[in-house]
């Protein structure tokens, strides 16, 4: 061996492994919060997607099959089931698959067999998870309009 050449290093010194540990803290207090919320954004997003398809599809189905459709919706439970006459046509269990919570001025919408709300005016459907929430509002002609652009 030569004594003028530098022998290689293997490994890393305290101090190098310490700055990598330290922004690696850095870089995780930031991102992980901004994750989180990201997260409950698209999970409120995707069940109000869910809560809004049931409504469109009992407006459907009450027209379509030229009778009342109803909307229930189970706040205790988080779900959505549509219903006409005794047949239940669909439930969508939105609170347990997207772990969000549902709020809802009426738990029944009913729709006439023209399609327009019945017995109820405006109804208020809120979806929320964490600090994210998203509100629909189904107008008495049976119309959804969504907080979301």
């Amino acid at each position: 061996m030569c004594p003028l050449l530098p022998q290689s290093r293997r490994g890393f010194t305290l101090a190098e492994l310490l700055v990598v540990a330290t922004l690696v803290g850095l870089l995780a207090s930031v991102g992980i919060p901004r994750g989180a919320r990201l997260l409950d954004h698209l999970r409120v997003r995707q069940a109000a997607h869910e809560v809004w398809a049931a409504l469109a599809l009992g407006r459907s189905a009450a027209i379509h099959r030229a009778g009342y459709t109803r909307v229930l919706i189970d706040e205790s439970a988080g779900t959505v089931v549509l219903r006409h006459a005794a047949d239940t046509l669909r439930h969508w269990p939105v609170g347990r698959a997207h772990g969000v919570a549902l709020w809802a001025s009426r738990d029944t919408l009913t729709f006439a067999p023209t399609g327009l709300g019945y017995g109820a005016s405006n109804t208020t459907i809120v979806v929320s998870r964490g600090a994210r929430a998203d509100t629909l509002v189904v107008s008495r002609l049976g119309r959804v309009r969504a907080s979301w652009p």
